[in-house]
């Protein structure tokens, strides 16, 4: 045989070899018996795309095999956008069983927005309870009330897309019994008709710019707290005592200061006079050497002033004894 001929044949055999391993026949196979055929070039396609064929051939033909109406070039382009195509395929085969309407667009950007298509989708159909933390308020009275609630909720596909989520729910609710509470006038009130609460909390429209529709708020449990109101009064009254004990120590503080001054004051004079009357006999010295005052004249002062101490003698004697101290 020609080496031509050799080398031809070689070729053949790794084309052959190539395209065998290239071409999924048993995938090609199981989507033809299964009544959801896929083409060969768009297997190869996948295939040199890095595409899991396996994975969504059989995402495909379970869709059709359930009646869906979906194309295989969506499903792989929803994989190469990094989406869910199993999620999404079973999310589409369950809203088609519960008569939901949606379709493989929305369930799509669903997924990609981080959502879970499935679980909404048996919210939708099967709503849950979402159960808020307990919630303290209180009541004009100043009686402090703790609240539980139970909230129903179903998913609305319509708003998955942008919609808040259970948080959101949480908070809305928790705002609504807070100002519940705080309205009643009593407490006695709430706890004899808690189903009040529900009432007025379910009338907000809570469920607004959420992915939910909220189909009723339970009250599952409601508590007596504390006396807030009377804890304040207490407080102020702590407070107020405080400020009327600051204001009398200063008072008093001032007044220690005053006393304190004037007692200077007093010992300032007394040191004065004291000082004044030691410059007396210099005075008197000074008048007798200087002619300014006679002999006789410093003796009739001080018979003056013996007259003057006498006559106060005299008077003290019948002054009485308590006068006398």
């Amino acid at each position: 045989m020609a080496p031509g001929w050799i080398a031809l044949i070689v070729i053949l055999g790794v084309l052959l070899i190539g395209f065998i391993l290239l071409v999924p026949f048993g995938i090609w196979f199981r989507a033809l018996v299964s009544g959801a055929p896929v083409s060969i070039p768009r297997l190869i396609g996948m295939r040199l795309r890095r595409v899991k064929v396996a994975m969504i051939v059989d995402a495909y033909i379970t869709g059709k095999k359930a009646g869906l109406d979906i194309d295989i070039a969506t499903l792989e382009t929803h994989y190469m956008a990094k989406g869910d195509v199993i999620n999404v395929v079973n999310a589409l085969i369950s809203a088609h069983s519960a008569k939901i309407d949606l379709d493989i667009r929305t369930a799509m950007a669903i997924d990609l927005a981080g959502r879970d298509v499935l679980n909404a989708v048996k919210v939708s159909v099967n709503p849950k309870v979402i159960e808020t933390p307990m919630i303290s308020a209180i009541a004009k009275d100043g009686i402090e009330l703790r609240a539980k609630a139970r909230v129903t909720v179903r998913a609305n596909i319509a708003r998955l897309i942008g919609g808040a989520g259970e948080e959101t729910i949480i908070a809305r609710v928790g705002e609504g019994i807070v100002t519940t509470i705080g309205s009643a006038r009593e407490h006695k009130e709430v706890l004899e008709n808690p189903d009040s609460i529900s009432k007025k909390v379910l009338d907000k429209g809570l469920d607004s710019g959420t992915a939910y529709e909220i189909l009723s708020i339970d009250i599952a449990d409601v508590d007596v707290g504390r006396n807030i109101g009377a804890q304040l009064q207490m407080d102020q009254a702590e407070a107020d005592k405080r400020v009327a004990q600051a204001k009398a120590e200063e008072r008093r503080a001032l007044a220690i200061a005053q006393e304190q001054e004037m007692k200077a004051k007093t010992q300032e004079m007394r040191a004065m006079v004291v000082s004044a009357e030691a410059e007396v006999p210099k005075a008197l010295a000074e008048a007798l050497k200087n002619g300014k005052m006679g002999v006789m004249d410093y003796y009739n002062m001080l018979n003056l002033q013996a007259d003057t101490a006498m006559r106060s003698a005299i008077g003290g004697e019948n002054i009485p004894q308590e006068d006398k101290k």
